[in-house]
């Protein structure tokens, strides 16, 4: 490793707007299996998959629609 390093012409990272944020969330068991089945699927890790589900309905601005029976 360099004593001292340059970053006179670093650039800003453009996707510094899209970093993840570590949280903790409680979901059921059936759940997560569920997911993880998918990604051994897909070969995609499954909380990247729950990321992408919950991504997709952020954009799609789904609403809850809950109906207790």
């Amino acid at each position: 490793m360099r004593e001292e390093y340059d970053f006179s012409s670093a650039v800003k990272n453009p996707y510094a707007r899209k970093l993840k944020r570590q949280v903790t969330i409680n979901l059921d068991a059936d759940t997560i299996d569920y997911f993880k089945d998918q990604a051994a699927v897909s070969g995609i890790p499954y909380q990247t998959l729950i990321n992408l589900y919950l991504s997709e309905c952020a954009l799609q601005k789904k609403k809850l629609q809950i109906s207790w029976n």
